[in-house]
């Protein structure tokens, strides 16, 4: 099933205050368990990052991880990905290294998985 986005602010400001967090050099990932049914996420890129290529970039790369990793997640999640300044530099296996390790981190995925 295919995760839907969030486009409320009022839902990335509930991650970021009450969700559980995990942050690497490439990429910081907010989590919160949710009621309903099924998975959303939503991607943030600040200007800080670079132009907008860059930012059009990151969001791609972590849009990406995410879809190989979605169909392994247990449970229903709200998650708030943030692309940092190094994210739109580095390949995209590295991004889905890193939202691993952060979901592992997270008990988002199992860890024999």
């Amino acid at each position: 099933m295919r995760s839907q986005t969030l486009k409320e602010n009022k839902d990335f400001r509930r991650l970021y205050y009450k969700g559980q967090s995990r942050a690497s050099s490439c990429l910081v990932t907010y989590v919160s368990k949710r009621k309903a049914k099924g998975c959303r996420y939503g991607i943030t890129t600040s200007k800080k990052t670079g132009n907008a290529v860059e930012r059009n970039r990151s969001r791609r790369v972590i849009r990406a991880a995410y879809r190989l990793l979605e169909d392994r997640i247990n449970g229903n999640y709200d998650f708030v990905f943030v692309a940092r300044s190094k994210t739109s530099k580095v390949k995209m296996q590295r991004v889905l290294c890193e939202m691993e390790k952060q979901f592992k981190a997270l008990g988002v995925i199992n860890e024999n998985d």
